[in-house]
């Protein structure tokens, strides 16, 4: 991607002047003036569920607007191949094996008080106090009542669901525990849980524009996570009480490509609230997801999947669309990853992060807007089958049980050819880093989850049967 300085210092200008119309120059002009943001998540949706990254069986017109009213990121990773460790990221901004929560491989609920500790400042906190109003629709999946919670993270408003799973009918969790929650209270509602969380930010989007404060939207969905049910599938949703949502024999490519379409039409509906209020202009939107996908995910052009560091794992599609502050229809090389959106969207929102809790993130706006790429080495570490991974330029280095990988995972995106005797001082060089790099977070738990559970099928837990079978019914 190319832009003529002239251009590039027209794009450079255009975020102050969405903050500030011309003649403002007051405090209260420019909070005003400070960009809305809506942040969308999908679970479990693999690089190239959508159209705009390749799929081609599914319809997804609104998630794809974002690509030509905005910019797609091509080299978008997940902080991690599962749910609660990405979350941990996107939250504080840092690396997650920085706290206990991000070690929990996934968070099960079975380890103790484990959580996201509310004193740890957090994308919405920091938001929030800057003036803007914050609110979660979907699902949390960082800790559980009484110790933690979105109310204690940042958030001013909550509707959703705490645990790593839900029947998107029913509203039970993988323990089959009620888990429909308005605040900190237990409700109950009607309806399929997509189109709850579209009807519930439309909501929480016709109050706050009425508002003279800017918002920050958290639109977590479960869609397309498991138990695969689309819109009209509420006879599988009975089929499978009782059964901790486990449906072995359950979904189809059908079903799985129903979800993600409706959870387009529910993106469809917040672009197009925004556009009623006359605030899509002025507003962020992000999509992406946490984790690479599942059983019936697409990950072209890459191999792996959800719980492995292997690209397909760790690739998700990144869209970001703002039309009064970044150019549109471009598409970015950027190597991306979860916690950038930290501090990109704190940049946007003219917010400085906490100076006590450094973070790991970048700053993606100068990027978006022109300024060069910049090199990256990002680094993964994942306790089942002792994975670990770092990605330094266009090398990764990657390490599974006791085999070892140098890929080049721009000219070899499959992750096919081994390059580390080739190349052995670069395969030295990454190992090295990866072993620094290590030795400055918290050490890794005794056991992950899978390797506690006892006497149970971990295929039956996770839902599927991928090829590292590694994840619990809650993630």
């Amino acid at each position: 991607m190319t832009i003529s300085a002239t251009r590039r210092t027209a794009l450079l200008g255009m975020g102050a002047l969405s903050l500030v119309s011309l003649g403002e120059t007051t405090a209260a002009a420019r909070v005003r003036r400070r960009p809305n943001i809506v942040f969308i998540l999908a679970d479990d949706m693999g690089y190239a569920d959508v159209a705009c990254y390749g799929r081609t069986d599914v319809r997804t017109p609104a998630i794809d607007s974002l690509a030509r009213d905005g910019i797609q990121l091509l080299q978008g990773y997940a902080n991690s191949a599962v749910c609660s460790a990405t979350r941990t990221a996107l939250m504080t901004g840092r690396y997650q094996y920085r706290l206990p929560i991000g070690l929990e491989e996934p968070l099960a609920g079975s380890s103790g008080n484990v959580g996201l500790p509310p004193e740890h400042p957090t994308l919405p906190s920091m938001l929030r106090a800057s003036g803007y109003r914050t609110a979660l629709i979907g699902k949390w999946h960082l800790g559980e009542l009484p110790d933690f919670g979105p109310l204690k993270s940042g958030y001013e408003e909550f509707f959703g669901f705490r645990g790593g799973a839900l029947d998107y009918f029913s509203h039970k969790g993988a323990r089959d525990q009620d888990d429909l929650w308005r605040q900190d209270q237990k409700i109950e509602m009607p309806g399929y849980f997509t189109n709850l969380v579209g009807q519930q930010a439309v909501d929480f989007i016709d109050r706050s524009a009425a508002l003279d404060r800017p918002f920050f939207l958290s639109m977590h969905f479960n869609a397309p996570h498991w138990p695969w049910e689309g819109p009209h599938d509420s006879a599988e949703a009975r089929r499978i009480a009782g059964t901790g949502l486990r449906h072995l024999d359950g979904g189809s490519r059908k079903t799985y490509l129903e979800m993600i379409e409706a959870m387009d039409a529910e993106v469809d509906r917040v672009l197009k609230t925004l556009a009623r209020h006359g605030i899509r202009e002025d507003t962020v939107v992000v999509f992406t997801s946490d984790n690479g996908g599942e059983r019936f995910a697409d990950t072209w052009p890459f191999s792996g999947q959800k719980t492995e560091l292997l690209e397909g794992g760790l690739r998700v599609p990144s869209l970001i669309s703002w039309p009064n502050g970044l150019p549109r229809g471009q598409q970015n090389d950027q190597v991306s990853i979860t916690m950038d959106w930290v501090a990109t969207l704190l940049s946007a929102a003219g917010v400085a992060p906490d100076p006590a809790y450094q973070l790991d993130a970048i700053d993606l706006l100068p990027i978006l807007r022109g300024a060069e790429l910049q090199r990256r080495t990002l680094y993964w570490r994942y306790k089942a089958n002792h994975q670990r991974a770092v990605r330094d330029g266009n090398l990764k280095y990657f390490k599974i049980l006791n085999n070892t990988f140098l890929f080049d995972v721009v000219a070899d995106p499959l992750e096919r050819a081994n390059l580390k005797t080739r190349q052995p001082e670069d395969f030295a060089r990454l190992e090295a880093m990866w072993k620094d790099w290590n030795s400055t977070m918290l050490p890794e738990q005794d056991k992950t989850f899978t390797e506690s559970v006892q006497g149970k099928d971990q295929a039956d837990h996770f839902g599927s049967g991928p090829a590292i079978k590694t994840a619990d019914p809650g993630d």
